[in-house]
């Protein structure tokens, strides 16, 4: 079967960096929502644990409690239906209206929209939500923001930064007048941290540097990130094809030679998606992929018993015309091994 290896010294190496950069291991949150990009849920969040970080945010409330051991503070971006109270479990207000449906004591951080128009409360329902939560008798434990182009190269992360400081400002004179405990704020993704240069937040949230890659797009600083995963298929069959004979859906691949070919267990039933039909894609050993892709299986120019589909999602990415993001997430892979 089909396999993915993760590089835990080069996840260590991307940690050690975000942690320099944020000073500190306690101010950084990994971020493992949607099976921590396709590298593994548990996998990640026990590499994590091990490597001392303290903090995760995860999509929903079934992935916190799959790792809620590893963790002191899980915070749950889009789930507010939380049938049991864990007080490691920090839920998101992404609207005034998700403040009904908790019960209480729940640990919220309120998201503050200012300026991605996708998910958070507006500045002046600041004041109001804070009530609200208090009356509901909720924790409110954070307020937080999310950039919407911090890697790239414009003033909407200046624009951003301005109006989040003057939400602090706002909420820490709220919580002196209502005698509320201390706040965590935090703004930064992975491409904000690195865009940062004191950075005195509680803590960033750190998605994708941490699996090795950064979005920053020229002239903003790039650090040097390695990525950590590398997926793998195995061979099922070999047979010759002959020159004029085709192989796959659609036959769109006509051998011009005799040439030995073989099939691989991986198909975008896995969440390896189809090849753009006028791309080649040739794997870390350089074999090329031969035709369409199917649902459990792919046909390589290769008669090896094992290949290396790729170790890093950059060169995919760019046939695709996509970001990395679109290359990980949708990786369906049970079987992951830690090297």
């Amino acid at each position: 079967m089909s396999f993915i290896t993760i590089n835990k010294q080069n996840f260590f190496h991307n940690l050690d960096i975000c942690s320099k950069q944020a000073n500190g291991k306690d101010k950084i949150a990994i971020v493992l929502k949607d099976n921590a990009y396709g590298h593994g849920l548990i996998q990640i969040a026990s590499l994590a644990n091990q490597y001392g970080l303290t903090k995760a945010v995860v999509q929903n409330y079934q992935e916190a409690q799959k790792i809620e051991k590893y963790f002191t503070q899980l915070l749950i971006l889009a789930d507010t239906d939380i049938p049991t109270y864990s007080h490691k479990f920090h839920i998101t207000i992404n609207n005034i209206e998700d403040i009904e449906k908790l019960p209480q004591n729940c640990k919220i951080h309120i998201k503050i929209d200012t300026g991605m128009h996708r998910n958070g409360i507006n500045l002046n329902q600041l004041e109001s939500a804070v009530l609200r939560a208090l009356n509901k008798k909720l924790q409110i434990c954070g307020v937080f923001t999310h950039h919407k182009s911090a890697d790239l190269f414009t003033s909407d992360f200046f624009y951003q930064n301005s109006l989040f400081k003057e939400i602090k400002d706002k909420m820490n004179k709220l919580c002196e007048k209502l005698s509320l405990g201390k706040i965590q704020f935090h703004s930064c993704n992975s491409a904000a941290l690195f865009r940062t240069d004191n950075f005195t937040e509680d803590f960033a949230r750190i998605g994708i540097a941490a699996y090795g890659y950064s979005c920053n797009q020229a002239p903003l600083f790039k650090p040097d990130l390695k990525p950590i995963l590398s997926l793998y298929a195995n061979k099922i069959s070999t047979r010759l094809l002959k020159k004029g004979q085709s192989v796959g859906y659609g036959g769109n691949f006509t051998a011009p030679q005799d040439m030995q070919i073989s099939t691989y267990d991986i198909g975008y039933g896995d969440g390896f998606a189809r090849l753009p039909q006028d791309k080649i894609y040739y794997t870390k050993d350089n074999e090329q992929i031969l035709g369409n892709i199917s649902m459990d299986n792919l046909s390589v120019h290769s008669t090896q018993d094992t290949i290396c589909i790729f170790d890093d999602a950059t060169k995919l990415a760019n046939l695709h015309n996509t970001i990395v993001y679109e290359i990980l997430t949708p990786l369906r892979i049970q079987n992951i091994l830690i090297k």
